[in-house]
């Protein structure tokens, strides 16, 4: 938390001029741009400090200024409604468009959002993939992805599984797990590029070393399968454990067939249960039957102490576990 005195000075330093440097424009211009990074730093002290509306406040001062940085920030807070009374999506697409304009990639890329979204502008695919490009060819790992995406679906643009694997891949070359999942996922299928097991299991464990938890559910199948990979039921058991504790359904209900079956692990039917119960409580409708066959089945196995030591388990693991709003 900052104090009174330091806030009148930065107040101070965004108002006056310096006296050395004899009114030239290019002084004036660095001066006020330095003024303009004052308050966004300030701004962003409030932020980490949770007091949202005080940040705004100084995003404000560095935004009018035409600093981009401040621009972006101030148009994902208009976004999300924080720090002001409602979310207001046509005033956050206005800051986005003046950063943008200013050439910044993310400004670029939350644009592109917008208009694939319909989020304070007409939705509009034409649009939305223009600024991603434009995003996406200043090195913007998540626009690259988007531009891969929309000529995976073919929105607004002819389908190109070649080229979306390009784009894929250069995000995925910058780390972005989501990109190195989904090219993964091209080498498995064979959609885009020459079918290869291997260099698909060598895309998942990037991304599952990073904690994306679909990764480490498809390595964990990977290696299940013997895919790519020597087959080894321990480490399938490993990576799906990771996935399954950050609530991946399907991680869930592989973990409980391995409990189930005794691979990788020792047969336990009491985790058997617990697990296909969280499988089937965070399942997508089409996919809940599945669980709560396997669930219902194991039941019948087990006696009623260990059936209530399952479902207890189950209820402490939810209780730690809570789900995003």
């Amino acid at each position: 938390m900052t104090d009174q005195k330091t806030d009148t000075q930065v107040s101070s330093d965004t108002s006056r001029t310096d006296l050395h440097n004899n009114g030239s424009s290019e002084s004036l211009a660095a001066h006020v741009r330095l003024s303009a990074e004052k308050c966004f730093d300030r701004g962003l002290q409030f932020d980490d400090a949770g007091k949202h509306a005080n940040a705004l406040a100084w995003y404000r001062k560095a935004a009018d200024q035409g600093y981009a940085e401040a621009q972006v920030i101030l148009g994902w807070h208009y976004h999300t409604g924080e720090g002001v009374p409602q979310d207001d999506d046509e005033e956050a697409v206005r800051w986005y468009r003046l950063a943008a304009g200013q050439g910044h990639a993310q400004a670029q890329y939350n644009l592109g959002v917008a208009y694939r979204d319909g989020d304070g502008v007409p939705q509009d695919d034409v649009e939305s993939i223009r600024w991603f490009r434009l995003s996406a060819d200043q090195g913007h790992a998540p626009a690259q992805f988007m531009c891969g995406w929309m000529y995976n679906k073919g929105h607004s643009i002819p389908e190109d599984e070649m080229t979306a694997v390009r784009w894929y891949r250069l995000a995925a070359d910058q780390g972005y797990a989501v990109a190195q999942v989904t090219l993964a996922w091209h080498y498995h299928t064979g959609e885009g590029v020459s079918q290869d097991d291997a260099e698909a299991a060598r895309w998942y464990r990037l991304a599952a070393d990073q904690g994306d938890a679909v990764a480490q559910q498809s390595l964990g199948c990977v290696y299940r399968d013997g895919k790519g990979v020597p087959q080894d039921n321990e480490e399938s058991v490993r990576w799906f454990i990771l996935a399954a504790e950050q609530g991946r359904a399907d991680a869930q209900h592989d973990l409980a067939c391995s409990y189930r079956d005794g691979n990788g692990v020792p047969q336990d039917y009491v985790q058997a249960h617990m697990w296909y119960s969280l499988s089937a409580s965070r399942s997508s409708e089409s996919e809940w039957a599945d669980s709560a066959k396997n669930r219902d089945l194991t039941a019948q196995r087990m006696t009623p102490e260990q059936l209530a030591e399952a479902q207890s388990l189950a209820r402490e693991w939810e209780a730690a576990h809570p789900r995003d709003p």
